[in-house]
Formats: structure tokens, C-alpha cells, sequence
């Protein structure tokens, strides 16, 4: 099998371990301060160390904990990794970071339910600080200090409101990073998680092109990029290239292939985020012999990166009513990818509000 299908494999097997799991409460005792980041470090670039770095600075003697996205190595677009989540825990801990745990499987997941579940993860590790990047736009310095008053702020369609206070705050759309931000004071305020004062909102630095970082990963070649990231992550990123182990846009064709062509109608529409309509269009242009066939059956959704998600639900098939239990019963189990030493792991055993607590090798 290759490096691709053997991670998903284990990483089916990981998820319907959690999901067989409950949730068990841990009655102990912490006066540690945590420090929570949630990215993806897609690759850890020098806007994720600034972020990190300001609120390591701030909080010194705190547990710097990152949150970096975990089962099925898919991005919210759907598309895989750069890196696998072990490699990306490792370049974390070598800047800075104390913990690094195994967040939500955002690529199977809507965009609603992956930060309902992040912030459950948050939740769960009594998180006293959370560092965000933000971009300054008009009208958002308001939209941080709602949040940081504890108000429950929420994007609707085209404006953002103040629920606390029934305002409108904005009118139009985010970008996407700072939709992050509202998207997650949202769910916060849904899982009944008092935030108010806990965000450390960080104005996102220049000079950082992710498309620029992604070229030179594919073509080994670093020159153009070498300032936008730490000395540790070009170094990885060119062992791990020099191994053949760059996971970037790499599918497992022959799964993707199989629940396409051979799931029935009622499979398919019970999958999580498709419907009867885009089930029945699926099975009224088999077989498909090729990604490009599959994908031109597949409609232009809510986003331009939609298709790549539905790629990656038939890659990784499992049901919405399962996605529903496990968000349910979620963090069941709190999954550690790599850690500093092994005070701060008893650290962050003690301050953890979850006795399911394992290590990803363990």
C-alpha cells in the first residue's frame, strides 16, 4: 500500500476507536496557565511563529499548547497536507510549542461542525488563552472587542451580528481568517464556554505567501520562500522530500474510485455533507475510470472547494448519522501527537478535563 492509503487506513481505525469511546470526566487540579492555538500549520510558516511567539511572550510560564487538525490529513478544502500531522506536531514542538494534540478531522467535516468541535476541544483542556491571527479590516476592531466582552457574535448571511445585543456589526462578508474568529466565538457560545477576555486577537504579519511555500516544496527549492518560515520547517520540509514522503495533493484513487462507482444510491446520500441530489448524480454518470471524470459529476457547491471535499468524504466514506454521534460524544478521546518533555506532559495531563488522554505512537 502507499504512505497515503496506509495513513487513511489507520486513521479509519483511529476514528472508530474514539467512536466506540465515551467521554470520561477528570476531576483534577491545575493552577497552570494554557495557552491554546488552533492551525493547521500547513506548513509551520513565520506568521503561525509570530502568533505563537506573542502569546508565549505574554504568558510565559504557561503551557503553550497547538491544536493541529488530525484524522485523514485533509485541509478544510479538502485537499491533502503537505505533511503528515506527526511531522507537523514535530516542527511545532522543535519553535516552541509544549503539546501539540490531534484536533478535529476537518477534511470529512463541515465547516460548522469542525469548529464545534474544536471548541469543545478547548473546552476540554480548560484553555485559559486563545492566540488568533487576525487581518485589520474596517469595522473588525469592534467585531474583537464584542468577542472579548464575552458577547456571542455570529456571521449570517452577508453581515455579522452581535446576538448579546442583537446589533448588526458589519455589513457584507469576512475574509476567511477573520471569519475563523467569529465562526469560533459562534460555537464557543453554543457549547456554553465563557471566552470573554480569553482571545489574544494578533494582527497577522506580511510577507508570507502560502502559494509561494507550496511551489517550492515542489520543486525543492527553497530560495525564493527562505524568509517566510523558520530554519526547522525548510530543513523537515527537505528531509521528508528527500524520503519521498511530501503527502501534498496525494489521494487514494482506488478508494475514491471504489465508493463512487460501487455504493448504491442510499450509501452515498447518507453520506456526511451530500444530499439525494448529489448522490443521484454520482451514480447517473458511472463508471468513471478517473478522478477528472468523477469530478465533473460532481456540481459546483457553496465553494469553490467543494468538489475536492466531496473527494475527500468518498476517500474517507462514512455516514452522517456517525459524524453526528462522534461530534456528539467529541473530544472522546484526546490523542497527542509530540511534547517537549515530560513535565509538560504531566502538566497538561493535570489541567485536562478528559481521563482519555493517549499518545498517537502509543
Amino acid at each position: 500500500m502507499s504512505q497515503v492509503s496506509d495513513i487513511l487506513k489507520r486513521d479509519m481505525e483511529l476514528f472508530y476507536k474514539d467512536f466506540e469511546m465515551d467521554y470520561n470526566v477528570s476531576h483534577t487540579t491545575s493552577n497552570t496557565t494554557l495557552v491554546a492555538d488552533f492551525t493547521e500549520y500547513n506548513p509551520l510558516h513565520n506568521g503561525h511563529f509570530h502568533c505563537m511567539k506573542t502569546a508565549k511572550d505574554m504568558f510565559p510560564d504557561s503551557l503553550f499548547v497547538a491544536v493541529v487538525p488530525g484524522l485523514f490529513e485533509r485541509s478544510g478544502r479538502g485537499i491533502p497536507y503537505i505533511l503528515p500531522r506527526e511531522v507537523r506536531a514535530e516542527i511545532a514542538i522543535s519553535v516552541g510549542a509544549d503539546i501539540v494534540v490531534e484536533g478535529p478531522p476537518m477534511g470529512i467535516m463541515g465547516s460548522g461542525q469542525y469548529s464545534l468541535c474544536l471548541c469543545k476541544t478547548f473546552k476540554a483542556m480548560n484553555t485559559d488563552f486563545i492566540p488568533r491571527g487576525y487581518k485589520p479590516v474596517e469595522g473588525m476592531d469592534e467585531i474583537l472587542k464584542r468577542i472579548n466582552m464575552g458577547h456571542h457574535i455570529a456571521s449570517k448571511p452577508y453581515k455579522i451580528v452581535d446576538k448579546t445585543t442583537k446589533e448588526t456589526l458589519l455589513e457584507g462578508k469576512l475574509e476567511e481568517d477573520n471569519y475563523v474568529i467569529t465562526s469560533f466565538s459562534n460555537s464557543l457560545s453554543k457549547i456554553g464556554f465563557d471566552y470573554a477576555g480569553k482571545f489574544v486577537f494578533v494582527e497577522r504579519i506580511g510577507g508570507v505567501s502560502g502559494t509561494l511555500i507550496r511551489e517550492s516544496i515542489l520543486e525543492d527549492n527553497f530560495e525564493k520562500v527562505i524568509d517566510m518560515m523558520p530554519q526547522k520547517t525548510i530543513e523537515v520540509l527537505q528531509r521528508e522530500i528527500a524520503s519521498d514522503s511530501i503527502i501534498y495533493g496525494v489521494r487514494d484513487v482506488e478508494a475514491i474510485l471504489h465508493a463512487a462507482n460501487d455504493f448504491s444510491f442510499d450509501q452515498l446520500s447518507k453520506l456526511n455533507m451530500f444530499n439525494e441530489k448529489l448522490a443521484k448524480a454520482i451514480v447517473d454518470n458511472r463508471p468513471y475510470g478517473d478522478l477528472e471524470s468523477l469530478e465533473k459529476a460532481i456540481f459546483h457547491g457553496f465553494s469553490s472547494h467543494f468538489r475536492q471535499r466531496i473527494l475527500s468524504i468518498l476517500e474517507n466514506p462514512i455516514p452522517k448519522e456517525v459524524i453526528s454521534e462522534y461530534i456528539d460524544k467529541y473530544p472522546a478521546n484526546i490523542r497527542i501527537l509530540d511534547y517537549k518533555d515530560k513535565n509538560s506532559l504531566e502538566k497538561f495531563k493535570e489541567k485536562v478535563n478528559n481521563e482519555n488522554i493517549s499518545l498517537l505512537w502509543g
